[in-house]
C-alpha cells in the first residue's frame, strides 16, 4: 500500500518550504541541528493528514500550511524529547539528536521547536488551531506518564491500554485532522468529526505498531522491543487475560525481571501467538479502521476523501 502523495504533491512542496523556514535559527548550533532534523524527515504522515483534511473541506490556504507546520513542529519536538526519555540512540535509521548532542541540547531543541510552533500560530492569530493542537500536547504527556506509571506495576487492563494510546499516540493525529478541517471550514462540528476520524485512525496505527513486536520479518523495529521496555501492549494484555494462572505468572516474571533475555522474550512471543493475542489485536485494529472509514463516508466522494481513505489503509497495511 503506497501513500497518496500525488494528490497533494504541490501542497507538500509548499509545506516543506514553510517548515524549513519555521525551524530556522540565528544560533549556529541550533540551525545546524535543525538542518540535520529536516534532512532526516520521516514519511510526513501527519502533515498529509492535515492537508488532505483541509482539502476535504475547502481550498488549501495559508492557515492550512501553518497548521501542517505546527503539527510537524510539535511531532518533532515530542520525538526529540522521547529519545531522551527512552535513552534512544537511533531515530528513523539514523543517529538521534540525543545520540549526537546529548541530554541538555536535546531538551532545549525540543523546547525550541515547541516555542516556534506557539509563536507561529500566535503571530498569525491562528488561536483555534493552536487550541486544538495544544490539547493534543497535554494528552500526549498524560498518556506517556500513565504508561510509565502502569509499567512499574504491570497492572494494565484493556480499558487503560486504550486510554494510554488514545492520548499518547492518537491525540496528535486526531488534532492534525481537526486543525486541517478547521483551517478551511471554520466549522467546529466538521472539525470535531475529523478529530474523531483521526483518533480512530491513530488507535489503529498504534495497534499495528504493537503487532510489529510479534512479527518475524524485518519491520524496522526489533522484535520483542516492547517486552524489553516492559510495555504491556494489546496482544500481551489479551494473552494475560486469557491464559492459565501459571503462564500468566511466568509471563509477568519475564517481562519484569528477564526482559533482556532473548530466549525468554521469544517464549513470551510464542505464548502470545498460541493464545490468539495477534488475531485479537488484528481484529480490534480492523474495527477502528472500519469506524474511521465510516466517518469519511459522511463527506462528499472526492479526491481528498479517497486520499484519506488510502492513508487509513496505509496505516493498517504497512509493513513497517
Amino acid at each position: 500500500m503506497s501513500l497518496p502523495v500525488g494528490l497533494i504533491s504541490n501542497e507538500l512542496k509548499i509545506f516543506e518550504t514553510r517548515f524549513r523556514e519555521a525551524v530556522k535559527s540565528q544560533t549556529p548550533l541550533l540551525d545546524r541541528i535543525m538542518r540535520y532534523i529536516v534532512k532526516r524527515k520521516g514519511k510526513q504522515l501527519r502533515p498529509m493528514f492535515v492537508l488532505l483534511s483541509a482539502k476535504l473541506c475547502g481550498e488549501i490556504t495559508e492557515p492550512a500550511y501553518r497548521a501542517a507546520s505546527l503539527v510537524e513542529l510539535l511531532h518533532t519536538a515530542t520525538l526529540v524529547h522521547d529519545d531522551v526519555v527512552d535513552d534512544s540512540l537511533e531515530r528513523r535509521g539514523f543517529f538521534s539528536v540525543y545520540a549526537l548532542w546529548k541530554n541538555k541540547v536535546s531538551v532545549l531543541v525540543g523546547d525550541y521547536l515547541l516555542a516556534k510552533g506557539l509563536l507561529m500560530s500566535l503571530d498569525h492569530n491562528d488561536h483555534r488551531i493552536l487550541q486544538i493542537l495544544s490539547d493534543a500536547v497535554r494528552k500526549m504527556s498524560e498518556g506517556e506518564l500513565l504508561q510509565i506509571e502502569k509499567a512499574r506495576s504491570l497492572n494494565l487492563n484493556e480499558d487503560v491500554y486504550f486510554e494510554i494510546i488514545r492520548n499518547k499516540t492518537a491525540s496528535l493525529l486526531a488534532s492534525a485532522c481537526s486543525a486541517g478541517a478547521w483551517s478551511t471550514s471554520n466549522d467546529d462540528s466538521i472539525a470535531e468529526k475529523m478529530r474523531l476520524f483521526g483518533e480512530k485512525t491513530g488507535i489503529a496505527f498504534q495497534i499495528k505498531d504493537d503487532l510489529f513486536d510479534y512479527a518475524s520479518e524485518n519491520v524496522g523495529k526489533p522484535t520483542g522491543n516492547d517486552i524489553k521496555e516492559k510495555k504491556l501492549t494489546l496482544p500481551l494484555i489479551y494473552t494475560l487475560n486469557n491464559t492459565d494462572r501459571k503462564t500468566r505468572r511466568d509471563i509477568i516474571y519475564i517481562v519484569k525481571n528477564k526482559n533482556q533475555d532473548k530466549e525468554k522474550v521469544n517464549w513470551v512471543i510464542r505464548k502470545v501467538n498460541e493464545t490468539g493475542g495477534i488475531g485479537y489485536a488484528t481484529e480490534k485494529m480492523n474495527e477502528y479502521k472500519k469506524e474511521a472509514l465510516n466517518i469519511l463516508c459522511q463527506f462528499p466522494d472526492n479526491a481528498a476523501r479517497k486520499g484519506l481513505e488510502e492513508l487509513v489503509l496505509y496505516v493498517t497495511d504497512r509493513k513497517y
